[in-house]
């Protein structure tokens, strides 16, 4: 892979590649420490037609020199009220409600990223969290992810992000970052 193009696009035009982004979900997904089945991605590229109607959705795409789909990262403008499914009550809890609003809401909250095993390591991730945290309102950028992997929090960190929450370190459950830009990233407090 010689310097994969990545391509943003907006709205449901992603979903022509929706076979090829199901491919690369499952190659960074179902293997450790993630260790998801092959129903989640499927379940992902079910949840892409309705994502891909949400306010500020936007998506980038990194393309092979042969075209094939390298990796992807999806994101969307976060709604008010705060949002009540998946792994949000748990960040709404490590932030409190003020500064869930302040930060969180009306900020790019990035849902999904992953590159192919074979595009690890070569800063493709890097590049495509850029290319759609790069007109953020404000640079107001947010994502969790989750303590099961040492790597994942590891790499935000080295892309300038900041950890918000900081839960007890048992390897459960998730933590919330800020983007390189967001204002409150210098409020964030700091792991004990």
């Amino acid at each position: 892979m010689t310097g994969a193009g990545i391509r943003v696009f907006r709205g449901a035009e992603p979903l022509a590649h929706s076979a090829a982004l199901r491919s690369v979900y499952v190659d960074a997904f179902c293997t450790p420490p993630w260790n998801e089945d092959e129903a989640k991605a499927t379940e992902f590229v079910g949840r892409l037609v309705s994502d891909a109607e949400r306010p500020g959705f936007i998506a980038a795409l990194a393309f092979t020199d042969a075209e094939q789909v390298a990796g992807f990262v999806t994101a969307w403008t976060t709604p008010a009220p705060f949002p009540t499914d998946r792994c949000h009550p748990q960040a709404a809890a490590g932030l409190g409600p003020e500064r869930t609003l302040a930060w969180l809401v009306g900020a790019r909250e990035i849902d999904e990223l992953a590159v192919r095993t074979t595009a690890r390591g070569t800063g493709l991730a890097g590049r495509l969290l850029e290319a759609v945290v790069a007109d953020a309102p404000e640079g107001r950028a947010w994502l969790l992810t989750s303590l099961r992997s040492p790597r994942a929090l590891s790499f935000y960190t080295g892309q300038g992000w900041t950890q918000a929450t900081h839960p007890s370190p048992d390897g459960k459950g998730i933590a919330v970052f800020l983007g390189p830009r967001h204002p409150a990233s210098s409020l964030a407090p700091r792991p004990l």
